[in-house]
């Protein structure tokens, strides 16, 4: 039963609370004490809970097949924040999206049953991977989760992460880790292999998971690998949800207007896409029962997703902090900015994309400018620029390769790169300095600095640039002419000149 509550006595979630949700929220639409968790989630973050726990609890609704319960996992330090909110809500929380107009809807998410902190007690978390009962364990462990090398793109066997691993197999600290010892276990009691699923913003990311747990499987214990192998599932999908990290104003922004105290909702945009590899080696839920698009082949879509998006994110990051912008809808409000990123999509993204079943790419792009100028959503700026190391490898430089492989233009993108090398200088237009959010701060960093005007030293960053594009003289003069421009003339207007 739904009632009018007071945001002066707002309802504290829990299990006991669901039953006297105010009006104006909407509750899980079947009972939890029946569901039995069949999914384990390593990365339990705003994106996570916005995106694919949503469509498990459309899919619970739609189709009452209760057996696809979601574990969720923390296996950082840092997770404790999001286990002393969540476990004592039962796990539960709101969603509420925000349209670019005055509409919103709120509703309380209750696919989520529980909560593990690996570093707490990773033996807990290593015998609920190995529970027969859990048939997925799918990722959200971001970029740098996966140990790649930015260069070759293959896995990076080397990292002291790895290294620990395995010397330590009971006591992992990587995401990988934990995937070799439970399934070990289920091999050495006769369970099937669960399915591995990435949800993560990298190309291929379930054949980057596949290479990445084989390897390591391999210098671990050769037949596990083959085992692995031979009976497991890495499905490639494709992701898209835009989530800003959630603030102090929107959990009293939900108090007032929906009385629910919630101490970690999420705020997300109206818009989810969700394609699917369809490969799995232990049954899933019927994603497609709530929107989500099963697929023999995601590849087009994640590339299109990717490079425009994504690219068009980091596009707009760093030229909009520079230029002092808090919010991505502010940037996109600005004219010069707006035009900007159109013409990035259409004349350097657009011409390398392949076609993509089922998507007419103009509406896509118009899609993305009305998304990214949704006011409603305040997707700060500050967090598109975090994690550069790994996302311009695969947002950006994918793109300026193959134009450059093919004499094709590039100038818009240097001018990002650019961007991203005054930005990792230190300071704004405005002389404020920059808090440079990046596991390579310090590399970063110390040659964005030495760089000046010269981009060389910063684009020798090997791990990021690889041995190629510092010995392009098109992309360095490229770059050279807009850093020149950033630093003498600021973001604005370098920017009227592209």
């Amino acid at each position: 039963m739904n009632n009018t509550v007071s945001p002066s006595h707002p309802v504290k979630l829990d299990n006991a609370s669901l039953n006297g949700l105010p009006s104006n929220v909407r509750g899980p639409a079947y009972d939890r004490r029946d569901i039995t968790e069949g999914i384990l989630h390593i990365g339990v973050g705003g994106f996570h809970r916005a995106h694919q726990a949503v469509y498990v609890d459309d899919v619970i609704a739609e189709t009452g097949d209760k057996q696809w319960g979601i574990c969720g996992v923390g296996l950082l330090q840092h997770d404790s924040r999001i286990r002393d909110a969540l476990v004592p809500q039962d796990c539960l929380y709101a969603v509420v999206e925000r349209g670019p107009g005055a509409a919103t809807e709120a509703r309380v998410i209750g696919a989520m049953t529980s909560f593990l902190f690996a570093p707490a007690n990773a033996e807990a978390v290593l015998e609920k991977m190995a529970a027969a009962d859990i048939r997925i364990v799918s990722l959200t462990i971001t970029e740098g989760g996966y140990y790649l090398d930015p260069e070759t793109g293959e896995s990076n066997l080397d990292h002291p992460d790895i290294e620990h691993d395995l010397q330590n197999p009971t006591q992992p600290v990587a995401a990988f880790g934990y995937l070799a010892e439970a399934l070990d276990r289920r091999r050495q009691r006769g369970l099937r292999p669960f399915t591995v699923m990435s949800c993560d913003n990298v190309p291929g990311n379930g054949d980057v998971t596949k290479r990445m747990l084989l390897g390591f499987a391999a210098r671990r214990d050769p037949s596990l690998r083959d085992w692995i192998a031979e009976n497991g599932a890495f499905p490639n999908s494709m992701v898209d949800r835009i989530t800003p990290a959630t603030t102090d104003a929107d959990r009293a922004s939900i108090r007032e207007t929906y009385g629910i105290d919630d101490a970690w909702p999420v705020v997300t945009e109206p818009f989810r896409q969700w394609v699917i590899e369809d490969a799995f080696c232990d049954g899933r839920p019927q994603w497609d029962r709530a929107g989500a698009q099963m697929t023999s082949d995601v590849h087009p879509y994640e590339t299109m997703k990717i490079r425009l998006l994504n690219a068009s994110h980091s596009a707009m990051g760093y030229l909009g902090y520079l230029a002092g912008f808090e919010y991505i809808h502010e940037v996109m409000a600005n004219d010069l900015f707006r035009k900007f990123v159109a013409d990035f999509m259409e004349e350097e993204v657009t011409p390398i994309l392949e076609e993509v079943p089922g998507i007419d790419l103009a509406t896509y792009k118009k899609t993305l400018v009305e998304r990214f100028s949704n006011p409603a959503i305040k997707d700060q700026v500050s967090r598109i620029c975090m994690d550069g190391s790994a996302k311009i490898p695969k947002f950006i430089l994918p793109t300026v390769r193959e134009q450059l492989q093919r004499g094709g233009p590039t100038k818009r993108a240097s001018l990002v790169i650019a961007s991203w090398c005054r930005a990792m200088a230190g300071t704004d237009d405005q002389g404020s300095k920059i808090e440079v959010m990046d596991p390579m701060a310090g590399v970063l960093s110390e040659h964005a600095r030495a760089a000046g005007t010269d981009p060389q030293k910063f684009l020798d960053v090997r791990e990021v640039f690889g041995d190629d594009l510092p010995r392009s003289e098109v992309l360095v003069e490229q770059v050279r002419e807009a850093l020149e421009s950033l630093n003498e003339q600021g973001a604005m207007k370098t920017l009227a000149k592209y």
